[in-house]
């Protein structure tokens, strides 16, 4: 439990019965406060309240503008998402793709409504985007994703479709073999982790979520490890990511 003193610039941190205080320019201030915050912004579905280039964009803001420097970084051949949802991430990618001149994305999702569907296909960025329908663990449809890539193409991979545990690792092993040495998988929202009783959450959600998947991968395939990017850019004292996708970033060492 924390509780903030703005007038006076102080965070008081409640830990087993004992309050102690830290000053509000510290880095643990900034970190237990940027926790609060994103737990707040869950229970208020922060996320649902973005668009990009006309498409709602399901995901923190911070994520993608991180994600964004990885892409600038790597420039992927291709961006493979499972979860299209309203096919705002999709976008994005897109227009990244468009802007450095290279790339295109496929996305992937059981089921691709309708009006969804339109809205992307008619987007004037869809020419970049592939969409394939069908469960992301379906050998099927594993194939047909690799079979949009040609044969040494980079690829990064962003997992944000089921979010169970099982589910996610099931991709992890589906599709890591797309994704060439010095790229990433990325298993989106193990926050959930940290999120049990919460509005709209699960209690098993301590241990079925993203991030329990990706530590499972990593420990089943020593290539891979979990490494968040490095800041392209830092100033300030700020070391670590505000982010719904803790040890999400599953490099590919070897």
């Amino acid at each position: 439990m924390i509780r903030i003193d703005e007038e006076k610039g102080r965070v008081f941190i409640e830990e087993d019965g004992v309050e102690r205080e830290v000053a509000m320019d510290s880095p643990e201030a900034f970190r237990r406060i940027s926790r609060a915050w994103l737990r707040a912004g869950w229970d208020h579905k922060y996320v649902y309240s973005f668009t990009w280039l006309g498409r709602p964009i399901i995901q923190l803001p911070e994520d993608m503008l991180r994600l964004q420097e990885v892409i600038v970084a790597l420039r992927p051949d291709v961006i493979v998402e499972t979860g299209v949802a309203h096919g705002g991430s999709l976008v994005f990618y897109a227009s990244l793709c468009q802007l450095l001149g290279t790339g295109r994305v496929i996305g992937v999702d059981v089921e691709i409504r309708p009006h969804n569907r339109e809205a992307i296909e008619a987007h004037s960025l869809f020419p970049l985007i592939t969409l394939i329908e069908g469960s992301s663990v379906d050998p099927e449809v594993v194939a047909r994703v690799r079979d949009e890539i040609d044969e040494g193409a980079k690829v990064l991979v962003v997992l944000d479709s089921h979010h169970a545990r099982d589910h996610v690792l099931a991709e992890l092993e589906a599709y890591a073999p797309l994704v060439n040495v010095g790229s990433y998988l990325i298993a989106a929202d193990g926050i959930m982790g940290d999120l049990a009783g919460a509005p709209r959450t699960a209690e098993d959600w301590t241990w079925n979520n993203p991030a329990e998947a990706a530590r499972e991968f990593v420990r089943r395939h020593p290539n891979f490890a979990i490494e968040a990017p490095a800041f392209a850019f830092n100033e300030g004292s700020v070391e670590r990511a505000v982010t719904y996708w803790p040890d999400g970033y599953i490099l590919r060492k070897r």
